[in-house]
Order: C-alpha cells, then sequence, then structure tokens
C-alpha cells in the first residue's frame, strides 16, 4: 500500500472517530439535560396526591420500579442515579407516604430518607384496665394483629417476652403515634418500656420515709390513686391518706379495690356484702396494698404515689361533685358521709 493509500485510510479513520466523539458528546449532554430537568421537575401525581407505602426491607431499586409502574416515575434509572449522587440510595426508611402534587424526585427522596411521613394514632386512657387497653388495640384498623383473641393475659405476656409478669399496670397510658405495618405487640412493647422508664424516673426522685419497697408497689398505690379521684389537685391528698394509713397499720378501704376483685360479677353497684366478702383485693378485709395494681395510671398518679402530701388525713369522702372531702378523724368522717348520702337522696 502507498503512502498516499495509508495517510488517506488514517484520515478516514480519524474522521469517524471524531464523529463518534462528537456523537456521543451529544448524546451525553442531552442525557445530561434530560436527567438535570428529571431531578427538578414534578412527579406524574395529581392534585389529590399519592399515597405510598414502602415496606420494610424494599430496596430503592424496587421503589424505582414499582413508582415507574405506577406511572409516577418516568426513568427509574435517574432515580438510582439521584440517589447515588445524594448520598441516600441505602438510606429510605419503610413507611407510609402521602406524596402531593409538584413533589420532584429530590423531594421524593428526602421524604423516603426521612421517614415515617404518615403516622396513626392511638390513646390509652389513665385509669384504663389492660382488658381495656387490650381491647383498643386489637380493634385498631392499622395495628398487624398477632396476638389472637383466645390467648390469656398470662399468654399474651409471654408472647410480648414478659413471662410470669401479671400485665395490669404495666403498661402505660398515653397518645401514641405509629407507622402502617406496625404489630400489636409492638406498640404494647413501646408502651410498657415506657411505662419502665417513667415508673425508674420517679422512683429515683421519690420522697424519703415511705412505705414503699419496691418501684411496683409504687406502681400499685398509683392505681389506687387513680382510681379514687380524676382531680388533678387532689392526688397527692389522696396519696396523702393512703400513705398515713400504711404507716399506722390501717386498712386503706378502697372501692375500687373491691370493684377490681368482683371482676365481670360487679354491675355497677356495691353493697354491703361486697365490702364484707374477702378477695384478694378487698382493702376492706386485708390489709396493705392489693397484690397488683388495679388499672393503668398516669404519671401525675405516680409522682403523687411518691410524693404525698403532708397532713393529719386518715379518711376521705367523695363530695358528690367530683371531688372528696378530707377528715382527721372517723366522727368528722361520719359527718361527711352522711352529708354525702343526703346530697345523693336529694339529686
Amino acid at each position: 500500500m502507498s503512502y498516499s493509500s495509508r495517510q488517506h485510510q488514517g484520515g478516514g479513520v480519524f474522521v469517524a472517530l471524531l464523529l463518534l466523539v462528537v456523537v456521543l458528546g451529544a448524546v451525553g449532554y442531552w442525557l445530561w439535560q434530560d436527567y438535570e430537568r428529571f431531578r427538578t421537575s414534578p412527579l406524574h401525581i395529581s392534585g389529590q396526591g399519592f399515597n405510598y407505602q414502602v415496606k420494610p426491607g424494599t430496596s430503592l431499586n424496587a421503589v424505582a420500579n414499582d413508582l415507574k409502574a405506577k406511572g409516577i416515575l418516568r426513568q427509574p434509572l435517574y432515580l438510582r442515579a439521584l440517589a447515588r449522587d445524594l448520598g441516600v440510595s441505602n438510606k429510605i426508611k419503610a413507611g407510609e407516604y402521602m406524596i402531593p402534587a409538584g413533589t420532584t424526585p429530590e423531594m421524593l427522596l428526602e421524604r423516603f430518607v426521612r421517614g415515617k411521613d404518615i403516622e396513626y394514632s392511638l390513646t390509652l386512657i389513665e385509669g384504663w384496665t389492660f382488658d381495656q387497653a387490650l381491647e383498643a388495640v386489637r380493634g385498631h384498623p392499622m395495628l398487624v394483629q398477632t396476638l389472637p383473641d383466645n390467648l390469656s393475659t398470662e399468654q399474651v405476656m409471654q408472647r410480648l417476652g414478659y413471662p410470669g409478669q401479671y400485665p395490669e399496670g404495666r403498661f402505660f397510658p398515653d397518645t401514641y403515634l405509629f407507622p402502617r405495618g406496625t404489630s400489636d405487640a409492638d406498640f404494647l412493647r413501646r408502651s410498657y418500656e415506657r411505662m419502665q422508664t417513667i415508673l425508674a424516673e420517679e422512683w429515683g426522685g421519690r420522697s424519703e420515709g415511705l412505705p414503699l419497697n419496691t418501684p411496683y408497689e409504687a406502681l400499685t398505690l398509683a392505681s389506687l390513686i387513680e382510681k379514687e379521684t380524676g382531680v388533678p389537685e387532689e392526688r397527692d391528698e389522696v396519696a396523702g391518706v393512703f400513705v398515713r394509713r400504711l404507716q399506722k397499720g390501717m386498712l386503706l378501704q378502697t372501692d375500687p379495690t373491691v370493684i377490681y376483685g368482683l371482676g365481670d360479677s360487679y354491675d355497677g353497684d356495691i353493697r354491703k356484702t361486697d365490702l364484707t366478702t374477702d378477695t384478694p383485693y378487698n382493702t376492706y378485709t386485708r390489709p396493705g396494698l392489693t397484690p397488683t395494681p388495679i388499672c393503668l395510671p398516669g404519671r401525675a398518679s405516680i409522682h403523687a404515689a411518691l410524693h404525698p402530701a403532708e397532713g393529719t388525713a386518715l379518711y376521705f369522702v367523695a363530695t358528690g361533685n367530683g371531688g372528696h372531702t378530707f377528715s382527721d378523724t372517723l366522727q368528722e368522717h361520719n359527718r361527711a358521709v352522711s352529708k354525702y348520702l343526703q346530697n345523693r337522696k336529694k339529686n
């Protein structure tokens, strides 16, 4: 081959390579521009928004493909590239998300990384029994039910990881937020752990000289206070009466314990025979605290049990308007009881 032929052939290769570089550059530039438009352009979402759930263990790749299949995302590859550029490829969190119209891919990834966009709530009420709390948990439509209705309370506690513990009083009454997919067991464990934390905090700051040997005894006393009064400013006074009676070896004689001991046989009225019929929870027949709490006490009642009001009152009776009359002597108490009964008859 002559020199001129080789030169001509080399020139052709150069031109072809140059054209290839130009084409690749043009394609790359177009792809870059398309990618930049993608990351800042709104997703295909209607004005009402789009509810989307990222299930535990779902990869970003699976989320991108799913959003493409649902018509929300134009290019899954771009979303994966954007996540890589932002350093969040492995940081998306499981949860339920409400994605409004106008959301861009960058905003979408920010939402997925933040997590828990939509949460549901359930309130456990102060003074509820564990059975009432369990019924509320089992009735919530957004909790995954894993604890069959036929389980005994002992079996429920075993499933939760607390075998041998009586459940009453051990779950903290509060409003809890949780994402879709939370199980009933996880919800109850969260409430249980919160009660342990609060009880430990309050026990650590308790007043001196209390006739309480353990945090569980404080929890039990708090449950009695919770059931005796719904008037916030009376809790420490009620606690003071109970503490002084315990210190003096007097019977607590509080009706809510009798009611708890009656169980399903309680029909809304306490009779004289109920007060004299012995049960483990009848504080008219048995000294000291009840063997367990009788309800779910709130933090205010726990605090009152560990910080009772000083004073000399040993008795109290309802006034009929939500509060109580406190008395130092039995004679004063009997007069207060008589007045309460007279008012009750009038009403």
